[in-house]
């Protein structure tokens, strides 16, 4: 399965003093990336799913190789790394052109909105992430 990509431009709110992207902006520039990911299966909410369940971050495993900087237009990836009842595991990317600036493992859990319990991924998106998972 090739990569999902989207475009994202580093803006100043997004940047520190040396105008270098501040560290945790990665993880929102990786979250836009599973999100939209989703949202290109039908998912318009994508954390908030049918039955009162919510997709949450479980996990994240990031490491940064490059400093990305203002006004830079950068891609971030999102591809399945795992998939099983109850999470996502993604495998992401943040690059600027080929130049590799982030990557990390984020695993997304599957949990009832009240008892914030881990629950099992909706029969139908499993099901189609499963698919995707063996092209």
């Amino acid at each position: 399965m090739n990569a999902f990509s989207t475009p994202v431009r580093v803006y100043i709110e997004d940047t520190d003093a040396g105008g270098i992207v501040y560290y945790v902006n990665y993880l929102k520039f990786m979250e836009r990336g599973r999100t939209e990911f989703l949202r290109s299966f039908g998912y318009d909410k994508p954390a908030i799913l049918d039955g009162g369940l919510l997709l949450v971050v479980h996990s994240a495993q990031i490491n940064y190789r490059r400093p990305a900087r203002l006004d830079d237009l950068l891609n971030v990836t999102a591809q399945i790394h795992k998939l099983a009842r109850t999470y996502i595991e993604f495998q992401q990317r943040v690059l600027r052109g080929e130049e590799l600036m982030c990557e990390g493992v984020i695993r997304i859990a599957c949990v009832d909105a009240e008892s914030m319990k881990p629950n099992a991924l909706p029969a139908s998106m499993y099901q189609q992430l499963n698919q995707l998972c063996r092209l």
